[in-house]
């Protein structure tokens, strides 16, 4: 296989985050005309389970594989903390704050998955491995950049006026930008949660199209409890507008449906670490587009915070990729001689076993409709 075939990976990857700005472009507009974060997410999730449901169905048909009350409770807790207060807190964020800055924290997740695993000892850290250092130091720099675009403002950009810090934090709009900028970090952590806790989903419910439709169901449910006592507006279900109706759609179909199909592709051809390479991306074409079609004003101190995010996210992955690296080198073919002196590769059955396989946890290093909760 060669050509074109060879790039096909990055082409969707490509394609898959303009699919994901687009996504937020379109919810942070419908936000601003009036449409409810919580009732966005409970009917996004709606649709997609309408979506990817039917698929499901079919496939288990041919892929029967049960589901026992362990893999059920692990289910739930995932759809509860990646889906129903990631995504509530997500669009909450992004609604008080701005597109590109929620696009711009997505960025933290592999930060906090390193963190998190690290933590449960899925991460072995070994402070005298220059991987190891870079790692560490990386997600130093994800924080500290997070921490600087939500405190620090600063002028704006083509904009000669130097606004002081306490004035950026404390104007009419600062304390909701604030809060905007603590739930998307929240949602970041959120997320990564989730991503730890595919390690015992997968090896419990090994069906990944089976564990996505049945998180969307429940997760949907979960999302209309949560609105359902939190929407004091009645009014708020109705959706009047085109573009609100056309966001649940896109949001549900494209963003929960066919990109899931899209990163598990893109995974299964090059694994995880390739697909959250990627991440950053997003971030850039979310920033310049919200600038010109939302009039979203661009600040000194969010933009350096945001180069330091995307920084230090190159700089975990530059670490993970070394792990890649020893990893090919231990299972790299041995070369024997031959009788005949004829130099030839030693095949080793795990060699011939070693592929991507979607059944196995995809914890590594995330991936945008996975990495980006949108």
């Amino acid at each position: 296989m060669g050509g074109f075939d060879d790039f096909k990976p990055v082409v969707a990857m490509f394609g898959l985050q303009f699919t994901y700005a687009a996504l937020s472009l379109l919810a942070r507009a419908s936000l601003l005309q009036g449409l409810s974060p919580r009732v966005f997410v409970v009917y996004r999730q709606a649709a997609a389970t309408l979506f990817i449901s039917p698929v499901a169905f079919l496939w288990r048909k041919s892929h029967r594989t049960p589901l026992g009350l362990k893999s059920f409770s692990l289910i739930f807790l995932a759809s509860l903390i990646g889906v129903a207060i990631s995504q509530n807190i997500y669009f909450e964020g992004m609604y008080l704050a701005s597109s590109s800055m929620a696009s711009a924290t997505g960025n933290l997740v592999p930060a906090t998955t390193f963190l998190l695993a690290t933590a449960l000892g899925m991460e072995k850290v070994n402070v005298r491995s220059l991987r190891s250092i870079a790692k560490i130091l990386g997600t130093a720099i994800c924080v500290c950049g997070a921490i600087v675009m939500a405190l620090l403002r600063g002028p704006k950009l083509l904009n000669a006026e130097f606004h002081l810090l306490a004035n950026s934090i404390f104007a009419s709009e600062g304390d909701s930008w604030l809060l905007g900028c603590v739930l998307l970090i929240g949602s970041a952590c959120c997320w990564s949660i989730w991503l730890i806790l595919q390690v015992p989903m997968s090896a419990s419910h090994p069906d990944h199209l089976s564990l996505s439709a049945w998180m969307c169901f429940i997760s949907t449910i979960q999302c209309a409890v949560i609105t359902f006592f939190l929407e004091q507006d009645p009014e708020a279900w109705k959706i009047d507008s085109k573009l609100g109706i056309a966001t649940i759609l896109y949001a549900g179909i494209v963003g929960s449906g066919i990109s899931f199909f899209v990163q598990s592709w893109c995974i299964s051809q090059r694994g995880p670490l390739f697909s959250a390479m990627f991440n950053p991306l997003a971030t850039v074409i979310v920033t310049i587009s919200a600038a010109i079609f939302l009039h979203e004003e661009i600040y000194t101190g969010s933009l350096a915070g945001a180069i330091g995010v995307v920084a230090g996210l190159y700089l975990v992955l530059w670490g993970k990729a070394k792990d890649l690296v020893e990893i090919n080198e231990e299972t790299e073919p041995k070369l024997q001689i031959d009788y005949d002196h004829t130099v030839k590769p030693a095949v080793d059955e795990k060699l011939s076993s070693c592929k991507c396989d979607l059944s196995k946890p995809l914890l590594s290093d995330v991936s945008a409709d996975e990495t980006n909760p949108v």
